[in-house]
């Protein structure tokens, strides 16, 4: 799209440019999806991993937005909890994320594409905790 990977929502030229980075995108996109009922967490890759081992909460993990011609594409990479609907909680992520950067940035985006990647089963502990 731009050498820059910047995208640009500037509405009126007279006051200056307003260019929104993608890195801002994947973070407004990760806390909608991790508000969704069902979500238990995003995929990250093995750097977001060990930073979160460090105490550095990485919102974006498991979003991947692209710039393209016909506008803003989102990927959301996510594991469910264990006996929710999957297509149920996939248009809710979708919905949320279409919502919170509508509100948030004014942007209109192109696709926004769900990959659940697993199912979290509840482990015995958590299921002595409810007991």
């Amino acid at each position: 799209m731009s050498e820059n990977h910047l995208l640009n929502v500037s509405e009126d030229g007279r006051l200056g440019k307003v260019e929104i980075a993608p890195v801002v995108i994947e973070v407004i996109a990760g806390i909608a999806t991790n508000e969704v009922e069902g979500v238990s967490s995003t995929r990250g890759n093995f750097a977001t991993g060990v930073v979160e081992k460090f105490g550095k909460k990485s919102h974006g993990k498991g979003i991947k937005v692209e710039l393209t011609d016909i506008g803003v594409m989102i990927d959301v990479f996510v594991v469910l909890d264990y006996g929710k609907t999957i297509p149920t909680v996939a248009k809710k992520i979708q919905e949320n994320i279409r919502q919170a950067l509508k509100n948030m940035t004014a942007l209109e985006i192109e696709e926004i594409n769900v990959h659940v990647v697993g199912v979290r089963l509840e482990t015995k502990e958590e299921t002595n905790e409810e007991e």
